[in-house]
């Protein structure tokens, strides 16, 4: 550590100037608190997805999930729910956007209908996050 933090926090610096102990109760707190922030920004959450949620649109070629984090790609996915309540097959996920965009290809046209998406992301930090969303495909 620089010497002028060990200062903050030395015995002799204490006795000598009684701001001290207010000082290091700040400087703790802040640490403290910096600390807590940093764990509860790093989850992975949706930013916005496409085909958006409660959208009519034709069928897509793929679902497009985007993410405030980067994603490992081994612990993400996707699961698309049908109107008839069954999974649909899709393709292969990939990673775009640096990281942060999962992108999963429809295989072939959807019929009309009600869909529910339902996805899981584990941030490369480690930290896990999942939800669900829907869209109609027209006819």
């Amino acid at each position: 550590m620089d010497r002028s933090i060990l200062a903050i926090f030395s015995r002799n610096d204490f006795q000598r100037n009684p701001m001290s102990r207010l000082t290091r109760f700040f400087i703790i707190a802040l640490v403290s608190n910096l600390f807590v922030l940093s764990q509860a920004w790093a989850h992975a959450h949706l930013k916005s997805a496409a085909p958006a949620d409660k959208t009519a649109i034709s069928s897509p070629p793929d679902l497009n999930l985007a993410f405030s984090e980067g994603l490992n790609l081994k612990f993400s996915g996707i699961k698309l729910i049908g109107p008839d309540k069954q999974e649909i097959k899709l393709g292969e996920a990939m990673l775009m956007d640096g990281g942060k965009t999962l992108m999963v290809p429809v295989q072939g046209q959807l019929p009309a209908g009600a869909y529910t998406v339902e996805w899981h992301a584990l941030s490369v930090d480690g930290h896990k996050t999942n939800g669900s969303y829907g869209f109609t495909v027209t006819p």
